[in-house]
């Protein structure tokens, strides 16, 4: 667990942290604006807000801002997966014995405004997205950063949001599938929002 000291919170903030912990324990999900506000006797949104912003930029907890019940206390956020070594997907190999390392997802949980969605569709079927599947999402604040082949959820308005390959070729943008069976969209710049970077799939079995 990643372990952190609060000697460096106000009292005001050091109360709601502690409050918004007792709850994620007891409730097992992320209580809204409103119940803070309620909790800490407050009736306006704006010191919430200004406490959570506070609570983030010091790493206390991970969430979406606007959107309480994105967030993740990060001292309680696993810091890895152990790896107990290979799998074969050919031919048998020798199982795993001892504990090697772990995988740290950390970077990935504890992530500035990191989202999720879900997968309707096949189109990226074959980048191992498949249809129910949840994608953790990277807010992609500056589109001209984004590298070509980087898998990014799009906003075309009026048509909807889609999971993609993002390409950019004389000054037009192409979002392609990883499925033969679907065509490249075409699009000019101005006709395209970029909204998120892929960082992680999760699939329930």
């Amino acid at each position: 667990m990643v372990q952190i000291s609060e000697n460096d919170l106000t009292a005001a903030q050091h109360e709601l942290y502690g409050w918004i912990k007792d709850y994620m324990k007891k409730f097992q999900h992320s209580p809204s604006i409103r119940q803070m506000m309620q909790a800490m006797g407050l009736k306006s949104p704006a010191p919430i807000q200004s406490r959570l912003k506070h609570l983030q930029d010091k790493g206390y907890i991970s969430w979406q801002e606007g959107k309480a019940r994105t967030m993740q206390i990060v001292d309680e956020i696993v810091e890895g997966v152990p790896i107990l070594g290979s799998v074969a997907a050919g031919g048998l190999i020798e199982t795993y014995s001892d504990v090697n390392e772990n995988l740290d997802i950390s970077d990935v949980l504890t992530k500035k405004n990191v989202f999720a969605l879900s997968v309707n569709g096949d189109s990226m079927i074959d980048a191992c997205i498949a249809d129910g599947d949840m994608v953790l999402m990277e807010p992609i604040n500056d589109s001209s950063s984004v590298r070509n082949g980087t898998i990014v959820s799009a906003l075309v308005p009026g048509l909807g949001t889609t999971l993609k390959y993002f390409f950019k070729r004389n000054n037009k943008i192409f979002l392609e599938a990883a499925n033969n069976a679907y065509e490249p969209i075409q699009l000019n710049q101005e006709e395209v929002i970029l909204q998120g970077k892929l960082l992680a799939v999760w699939r329930k079995i």
